[in-house]
């Protein structure tokens, strides 16, 4: 079984909207001129460096925007351009939510289990509702197309429909979600979680909002055929939340035996990592950050926690960071003690995700993590996984597609829903999606 990311394409109307309460970057950010076409290439040259080191890597498509089927569900009638037009006079704000191109961090698009850990030992893949934000719950239709499309073999994969809306459970995917195993163990599953709707025992962040339900996690477990004693349902700490860390990958990151935790990521973290080394024994390792070593607020802002941790060819691992975690002191010094103790991390790399990052999002957070058999592998058809040649050819398309710069104001141009449209559609026959977008329907 080898581990493929699933990266997410960042979209043509990438903007700094400041949608998101408790995303410090992106209301630090909100209203500045964003660089679509630069974003997208970062995010091309990211998977070039992941696949380069030997690692799986895949693509993920954007997302029409803005979301001509969410503004008509809102009451904008007429042709596409009249709709953006009313909606740009009458209420900006929503046709800022429904031009959002935050489909762009796949972390969120999904939670996933491997064959090799479920009852009827296919690969699931359930979308993530997204439903705590507006703009993000516009999501979940599309991705679940998409993944639809891609794992279309029920052989092989079972992609659910996303949880039933409503605050009772919502999922944000598999930014809550990390799966860690070690050999002789079967793997154990982390669905961290930060509020609950039923239980009266839960202490709530009072800051920011939380967003997994502790109801949501547990739908996961069940539909995924998971063993019960093999997942683990910790808490996000509620003073991690109200320091910005709005999912557990701001605080957390864990790959196959090994755990880099911050002690603000969960409830008791002692209980959790001494619970972890009962299941998987020996093999596990971790490190953990204080809050006096690396401060809350500079793991938010630098996000060394947000880093892909990737198992090369050789066995070892390796930390993909942003520049930012470069560039502060603590989140470099911390990481540096990571690559320095006993554990598999023998190498740390910074890569420019700043635009990205100016949203609040990280290298991980821009993808997904699919474990995948070489039988499955060949049971996608889909033109989705990463090639040099592959590399060029999307390049290519987003130099032909993308404006270079994009301000609030350029929302409300018809044109740029045009110009989405059209490159979407090309998109779709270079991935051999098929139809997967309403406007192709």
């Amino acid at each position: 079984m080898r581990e493929y990311n699933f990266d997410g394409i960042v979209g043509p109307t990438h903007n700094y909207g400041g949608l998101s309460p408790g995303n410090l970057a992106s209301a630090r950010h909100g209203g500045e001129v964003s660089h679509p076409r630069e974003a997208a290439l970062q995010g091309l040259e990211k998977m070039r460096f992941v696949a380069g080191l030997g690692v799986g890597q895949a693509v993920l498509p954007p997302q029409p925007r803005p979301s001509l089927k969410a503004l008509r569900a809102l009451g904008f009638t007429g042709t596409d351009e009249e709709v953006i037009t009313r909606a740009a006079q009458e209420a900006d704000h929503l046709l800022r939510l429904t031009s959002s191109s935050a489909a762009m961090w796949t972390a969120n698009a999904a939670t996933g289990a491997p064959s090799e850990d479920t009852a009827d030992k296919r690969m699931h893949l359930t979308p993530a509702n997204l439903q705590q934000m507006f703009h993000r719950a516009l999501e979940a239709e599309t991705t679940h197309a998409v993944l639809r499309a891609i794992f279309s073999d029920e052989k092989h994969f079972a992609v659910h429909a996303p949880l039933p809306g409503g605050g009772h459970f919502a999922d944000e995917g598999a930014a809550n979600h990390t799966r860690l195993v070690t050999p002789g163990h079967p793997a154990v599953h982390l669905l961290a979680w930060g509020r609950s709707v039923w239980r009266d025992d839960v202490r709530h962040p009072t800051r920011f909002p939380a967003r997994q339900t502790f109801e949501a996690s547990q739908a996961l477990a069940r539909l995924h055929q998971l063993e019960r004693a093999q997942v683990l349902f910790p808490q996000q700490a509620p003073e991690g939340i109200d320091a910005g860390a709005f999912h557990t990958d701001v605080l957390a990151v864990g790959n196959q035996g090994f755990l880099m935790l911050h002690e603000l990521a969960f409830v008791d973290p002692q209980g959790l990592l001494k619970t972890l080394r009962e299941k998987l024994g020996e093999g596990f390792t971790y490190v953990l950050a204080s809050e006096q070593e690396l401060p809350a607020r500079d793991a938010v802002k630098a996000y060394p926690f947000n880093s892909q941790v990737l198992t090369l060819p050789d066995g070892t691992m390796a930390i993909v960071a942003p520049e930012e975690s470069r560039e502060t002191e603590p989140a470099r010094r911390f990481l540096e003690r990571v690559v320095a103790e006993n554990n598999p991390v023998k190498r740390v790399y910074y890569l420019d995700v700043r635009q990205s990052m100016n949203n609040g999002g990280g290298p991980a957070c821009l993808r997904q993590r699919v474990w995948l058999t070489d039988t499955e592998r060949t049971a996608v058809k889909a033109n989705v996984f990463y090639t040099p040649e592959l590399h060029e050819t999307l390049a290519t398309w987003v130099k032909r597609h993308y404006r270079e710069d994009l301000r609030a104001r350029d929302l409300a141009d018809p044109q740029l829903a045009r110009e989405t449209m059209t490159a979407l559609d090309e998109l779709t026959r270079i991935l051999g999606l098929g139809n997967v977008y309403d406007f192709q329907r």
